[in-house]
């Protein structure tokens, strides 16, 4: 069980990167070093920010990625759901087949209601939740 995967979690790492810079032009390179990214899947994450129209990019000298989206319109479910599909705890899966139990499973029902409380707790998060989290420990200056 996986509930967010690290090309998702490098997505929300980028995109709050890219917040608190208040739209201005970063650069791929710096982005991915300060965050701890590896510049060629921060290259396929781009890609797929541009797709969704939360992220522009500007090539050049002075090009990089800049977020057009306010962060308090881009919520974690989103952001989740972009990258790697909707949440799930469980695939209900054996041995790389479906389930036979699966139609009737108790267990796969008590997951179900678990993932859609889970859903809708990152649905009440923003980018902007998140950094004002940030500022609250430390991690972003005032």
């Amino acid at each position: 069980m996986r509930l967010m995967t690290k090309q998702t979690d490098y997505a929300i790492r980028a995109l709050l990167h890219l917040a608190r810079a208040n739209g201005v032009c970063v650069s791929t390179r710096r982005l991915a070093t300060e965050e701890g990214i590896p510049l060629p899947f921060l290259r396929r994450i781009a890609r797929v920010l541009v797709a969704a129209g939360w992220v522009h990019a500007r090539e050049g000298v002075h090009g990089g990625l800049r977020l057009v989206v306010p962060p308090r319109k881009i919520r974690l479910t989103q952001v989740i759901e972009l990258m790697q599909g909707r949440l799930q705890l469980s695939e209900c899966l054996f041995r790389k087949r479906l389930c036979q139990n699966r139609a009737h499973c108790v267990l796969r029902h008590r997951i179900m209601r678990i993932e859609q409380l889970v859903t809708r707790a990152f649905a009440r998060v923003t980018l902007d939740t998140l950094l004002r989290d940030m500022k609250k420990t430390g991690r972003l200056p005032q």
